[in-house]
């Protein structure tokens, strides 16, 4: 049966609703994640954010390979002949690759086979692919059957939803697939026009953080901000740096306030250090991206992953940011 409020981009766009198609029960949905992907990142961070791990099952794909250039055959399942630390079987079906878990649900489907992927198994129907509608909908979605505890956890408050709308706009566009439009540049004249967007949202972020005062983006309450931002800064000195190219400055040496908001969600708030996997994070783009790294070779660096220790004090930082080319 074909999926609820299928479009022609090659997406689903199904939501978990008390009252609707889809409603939230215990143990009938299933996740399909990488631990790669910034954008399957959100998925798994409102996941343990809302307290969703034991009502929400998961798979996770290996890291590589991806496939070719079209995304043929796409994301790998280990086995115990080719295991990978962190990965699990399909969980649901066994597959042996992800695509064939969007062709269960259309035969025909011809788009790119991504993670995040929310599955129903009642149905056995795909729900939603597309990562920030899973994280705005389990935001509210599953709150009839939430304890107070996590249903109380509001990540899109009425109060700040324009300001979030606002900023989550630009830091879309030109951070977090700004980096891709960057790593992914054909020619120098693109990666030129491309790169320089990356690093202009970053010193607007820091100057945000700075006049914000933290210990979260927009102040004393963590948002759906905060979960889209962290996936991409935590992959940034990692792997955008120097393999996406984006070398105008580094996180931990450039910008010490988004550095200090990045270590503090890592180290002391629940749910962000469990969902990160350098390993899955430097291998999946330096062993799947042979068009850009040939021969598959991961750096050592940087080294820590991350920094310890966190300066709770702002007042103490001075912000910082890069000097733009002209």
């Amino acid at each position: 049966m074909a999926s609820v409020l299928k479009v022609e981009d090659g997406s689903w766009h199904g939501l978990i609703e008390s009252n609707g198609e889809f409603p939230p029960e215990k143990g009938r949905y299933h996740l399909y994640i990488g631990l790669f992907c910034p954008f399957a990142h959100r998925a798994n961070l409102i996941r343990h954010l809302k307290g969703l791990t034991d009502i929400i099952d998961i798979s996770i794909v290996k890291p590589y390979p991806k496939g070719d250039d079209k995304g043929w055959p796409g994301w790998k399942f280990p086995t115990s002949e080719d295991p990978y630390e962190g990965s699990t079987e399909d969980n649901l079906f066994r597959s042996k690759y992800l695509h064939e878990v969007y062709f269960r649900d259309n035969k025909d489907y011809k788009g790119r086979y991504s993670v995040p992927v929310l599955w129903d198994k009642k149905t056995n129907r795909l729900v939603n692919n597309e990562s920030l509608e899973i994280l705005r909908n389990f935001n509210t979605g599953w709150n009839s059957i939430l304890p107070e505890e996590y249903k109380k956890v509001d990540l899109y408050p009425e109060i700040l939803r324009k300001e979030i709308d606002e900023v989550g706009q630009w830091m879309q566009a030109d951070l977090n697939t700004g980096v891709y439009k960057a790593g992914f540049a054909p020619n120098q004249a693109t990666y030129d026009k491309n790169v320089v967007p990356v690093f202009r949202a970053l010193n607007r972020l820091e100057e945000m953080l700075s006049k914000n005062g933290g210990p979260y983006l927009l102040g004393l309450q963590l948002t759906e901000l905060d979960l889209r931002l962290y996936p991409t800064l935590i992959r940034f000195d990692t792997v955008y740096v120097q393999h996406f190219k984006c070398n105008l400055g580094t996180i931990r040496h450039d910008y010490p306030i988004l550095n200090e908001w990045m270590k503090n969600l890592y180290w002391n708030v629940p749910g962000f250090k469990e969902t990160t996997d350098f390993r899955h994070i430097k291998e999946n783009y330096t062993k799947s991206h042979a068009h850009i790294n040939p021969k598959a070779i991961t750096p050592m660096g940087p080294i820590p992953d991350i920094e310890s220790g966190v300066e709770k004090d702002w007042n103490k930082i001075k912000a910082g940011g890069v000097k733009l080319p002209a």
